[in-house]
């Protein structure tokens, strides 16, 4: 979807169309959750302070979210991306892949099948999506985001090598701002640079990410899109484009995963009583914490109150931060009101 919980203000509220708008609170603490289009040509970026929204935009039209809604026209959507096929792995409330080799309306066009979709989703829902089309989740991912906003694109398979080779690395999917520069001093700029290294010397500078990098480069993604498995976690993480440095940099950018993590629990119907922290400093070291609580988490302020009750266990000051993640699991469906309240740490690895 385009600038989802944007647009669906735009939508319910006419006279915010065409004007820039962002998703959040205005106050010096609170973070843009989600921008509109007109906002964006400012500059405006979600995970941004408001503070500096404001600075770039002095028009900036903020509004409260409304998850309640969010939710509900994505299930209209997901019911839309399920008459055309039951394989449907979804990646966030507005985002999913879809396998259509066995499309349930016969149409046997995947091309025609994402028109389809973009054509019932403005029918219904009054708003915008976009598609992305291609043989493997890496490329239809990198396809999706091209032609936005209310676009489609679509990679032929005899056309993946070249694209690849011709797409500047900071473009790939899962390859972040830090390591598009480390990148950049070793001479890869583009796929085709990147695509001269073997897998060794990958893995030697890049950790584990060196074998996906060494795969993707050459269209190689075999992962299936997996529908309705059994979820055992909820969780979402954000690896920054530049390193967090600041105490205030890292309250707000944990409240903003908060909010994505209730958010995503909420259109997954899933609750749990295991929270569990995880930051990646800049020096790649990893540590994870989790507090398992006796009741299950059911509204956004439990949930911020125990984040940040974890977080003020770990030493953050003169760190430097490049990825946080928020993971609620443990969501058995039966309530264990006897259980004891556990603060624990897992290994740092």
């Amino acid at each position: 979807m385009d600038a989802f919980f944007a647009s669906v203000e735009q939508l319910d509220n006419p006279e915010l169309r065409g004007k820039p708008v962002a998703v959040g609170g205005s106050g010096e603490r609170s973070v843009v959750a989600a921008a509109s289009y007109e906002a964006r040509k400012f500059g405006v970026r979600s995970a941004m302070p408001s503070v500096i929204a404001r600075r770039l935009c002095p028009s900036l039209i903020f509004v409260k979210h409304n998850f309640e809604r969010y939710n509900e026209v994505s299930a209209s959507v997901f019911e839309i991306f399920r008459e055309f096929t039951d394989i449907v792995e979804p990646l966030s409330i507005d985002e999913a892949f879809l396998d259509v080799t066995d499309d349930k309306m016969k149409i046997g066009s995947a091309t025609v099948i994402a028109r389809r979709i973009r054509n019932e989703i403005k029918c219904r829902t009054g708003l915008t999506a976009s598609a992305g089309i291609s043989v493997n989740k890496f490329l239809a991912k990198i396809a999706s985001d091209i032609n936005k906003p209310d676009g489609l694109f679509l990679i032929r398979p005899e056309e993946a090598e070249k694209f690849i080779e011709e797409l500047p690395v900071e473009k790939f999917f899962g390859i972040g701002k830090v390591t598009a520069e480390k990148m950049h001093k070793l001479g890869i700029h583009k796929g085709a640079d990147l695509k001269k290294w073997d897998m060794v010397s990958l893995v030697r500078n890049f950790g584990k990410a060196g074998v996906f990098f060494h795969n993707i480069v050459r269209g190689i993604d075999d992962r299936p899109v997996e529908p309705g498995q059994e979820r055992k976690s909820v969780g979402t993480e954000l690896t920054y484009e530049k390193d967090l440095t600041t105490r205030f940099e890292m309250i707000a950018e944990l409240y903003k995963l908060e909010k994505e993590l209730m958010e995503r629990m909420a259109h997954s119907e899933a609750t749990g009583r295991t929270i569990t922290l995880k930051i990646k400093f800049s020096d790649f070291r990893q540590i994870t914490r989790s507090k398992t609580l006796q009741h299950y988490i059911r509204d956004f302020e439990t949930l911020h109150k125990e984040v940040s009750s974890i977080r003020k266990t770990i030493k953050l000051e003169g760190t430097r931060i490049r990825l946080m993640g928020v993971t609620v699991s443990n969501l058995e469906t039966d309530d264990y009101d006897d259980r004891q309240l556990y603060l624990f740490d897992d290994q740092d690895s």
